[in-house]
């Protein structure tokens, strides 16, 4: 089996005004979603990712703080399965639980060397 990156994309929470009983009904959705991967045996690892960063860039490595405006999105965190191939991993992506909100699934094979 291969690995593969999901990457999550999509609004902040806070700046879509979610009430708590909403962000709650939402985590229990996400964490149903990953417990249905670790049961089918292929969720190799993920976490949720802070909306706010730094990001270093250039030859000059200037840095600038986040949440980034060019960005029209937020990488909002990432899971990693294993699969057979791109096709089992859109059908997993099919219960990523923002879909509703507008979000995005960015699929990305992780890529292997040879030691």
């Amino acid at each position: 089996m291969k690995e593969f990156m999901m990457i999550f994309l999509g609004a902040d929470y806070e700046e879509l005004g979610l009430s708590p009983e909403q962000l709650q009904e939402r985590m229990g959705k996400w964490f149903a979603w990953g417990e249905k991967m670790q049961q089918q045996g292929i969720l190799r690892g993920g976490a949720a990712l802070m909306p706010k960063g730094k990001r270093v860039s250039g030859p000059k490595r200037v840095t600038s703080d986040g949440p980034f405006v060019e960005s029209k999105e937020l990488i909002g965190g990432y899971y990693t399965v294993a699969a057979d191939n791109y096709e089992a991993v859109v059908e997993i992506a099919q219960d990523f639980p923002d879909f509703d909100l507008g979000g995005t699934v960015e699929i990305r094979e992780v890529m292997k060397f040879d030691e």
